[in-house]
């Protein structure tokens, strides 16, 4: 799950290599914290914050898949 967040966060940005995820793992909930390169915010969160809702939709449907709640949180 981790990588799938990296994945879809460096395609996105303009430097992938600043982009950092932590996991926080619960009993049922996953909690992954997203920081990206200075500029790049806007690129991930996206009009309206289409594209952070669509990530966070990703995640959330890969998470049921092992029955678990995945939440996003993007970190400045």
């Amino acid at each position: 799950m981790k990588d799938l967040v990296i994945y879809i966060a460096q395609a996105l940005v303009d430097q992938p290599d600043k982009v950092e995820v932590k996991e926080i793992a619960g009993e049922k909930t996953l909690i992954y914290e997203l920081r990206v390169g200075q500029g790049d915010l806007g690129k991930v969160i996206g009009k309206e914050g289409r594209t952070a809702k669509a990530i966070r939709s990703i995640i959330t449907a890969a998470a049921m898949k092992i029955g678990k709640r995945a939440q996003l949180e993007i970190l400045e």
